[in-house]
């Protein structure tokens, strides 16, 4: 009798194990949901989707892209973070939410480094800086001559405080020893429409979302933020090219994340897909025209690109004397 209930005490914790192990074997079983921190348009929602497309048809599992926008990408952490580490909730992220978020607000509901489980960077975003085409201006060394002649009397147009667009400026600034007013605006949109309007000098943006008005001569672009010349803009210099520092416009990715806890095998098994997905052919086409670079890394390399920018950024955010909300 005590044979029998030692061999079925061995049964039932073998068993205890195995379910879960088998459970991952099968993953995924249901629809995943991916929690995008942006509204629709734009590089994340475009990253998102065709990542979503392609990761449905590879898991034979419907994934439903479900957009999740405000506080500049902490409602959805704050979602994703409380989420069930089960592999069916995952967000997509810029560095914005994770590596800048942190500095600006004093009670934020997530912690970067402690409530997820880093999936990978999917794509890299560069920013390219325009001005208005009235400036007198051909390059970004004239540029800078004239901020040095004029400091405090040019504005540049962001997205907000705190944003990539203010910080990398501010990076320009303190690099080049140079004055430029900051001009905040409710999102890129209105930011892009004030330098074409003249109410504001310079930006630096997305390239897809100003190549129409670069080609239409009603915005000039000086430089991208890229190690490379961008395929949409190959007259364009790089900032390295034009004279500037590498790391002056320093680029946004978009990453996934689950849940922390999440299975590790889940973990990577979504990592191998969206790796694999991102440099599919006629994926990394429709990047590369929207001006997106497929990555693709390891978990452990967005984990560590994640402590290094909440530091750095950090101190950029103190040096600049922004006050966390």
């Amino acid at each position: 009798m005590q044979r029998m209930l030692r061999l079925f005490a061995v049964v039932f914790t073998v068993g205890l194990f195995a379910a879960p192990v088998l459970a991952q074997d099968n993953y995924p079983t249901k629809p995943l949901r991916m929690i995008v921190a942006f509204p629709p348009g734009g590089g994340a929602d475009l990253t998102a989707r065709l990542v979503g497309q392609k990761l449905s048809e590879s898991l034979g599992q419907p994934v439903v892209v479900d957009n999740k926008a405000g506080a500049n990408g902490s409602v959805a952490s704050d979602l994703v973070a409380k989420a069930a580490p089960d592999g069916y909730t995952f967000l997509l992220i810029d560095r914005g939410a994770f590596g800048i978020n942190p500095s600006l607000y004093k009670k934020l509901p997530y912690d970067p480094l402690k409530d997820f489980a880093y999936i990978t960077i999917a794509t890299e975003a560069v920013y390219v800086l325009v001005v208005n085409p009235s400036l007198p201006v051909k390059t970004y060394q004239d540029f800078v001559a004239l901020a040095k002649s004029k400091p405090g009397q040019i504005d540049y147009a962001s997205n907000g405080i705190g944003s990539m667009f203010q910080l990398n400026v501010e990076r320009m600034n303190a690099r080049e020893g140079i004055k430029l007013n900051h001009v905040a605006y409710k999102g890129a949109g209105p930011a892009i429409t004030a330098v074409v309007q003249g109410e504001s000098a310079l930006t630096v943006t997305s390239p897809a979302g100003v190549l129409g008005y670069i080609q239409d001569g009603k915005l000039r672009p000086l430089a991208v933020g890229a190690s490379k010349r961008l395929a949409i803009l190959p007259d364009v210099p790089t900032m390295k090219e034009a004279g500037g520092g590498e790391d002056t416009l320093v680029p946004t990715y978009f990453g996934f994340a689950a849940p922390a806890g999440t299975p590790k095998p889940v973990v990577m098994k979504l990592n191998a897909e969206i790796k694999k997905i991102v440099h599919l052919p006629d994926v990394a086409d429709r990047l590369a025209k929207a001006g997106l670079d497929p990555v693709g890394g390891t978990p452990e390399e967005f984990a560590a690109e994640v402590k290094r920018d909440v530091d750095r950024f950090g101190k950029l955010v103190q040096a600049l004397g922004i006050q966390p909300e």
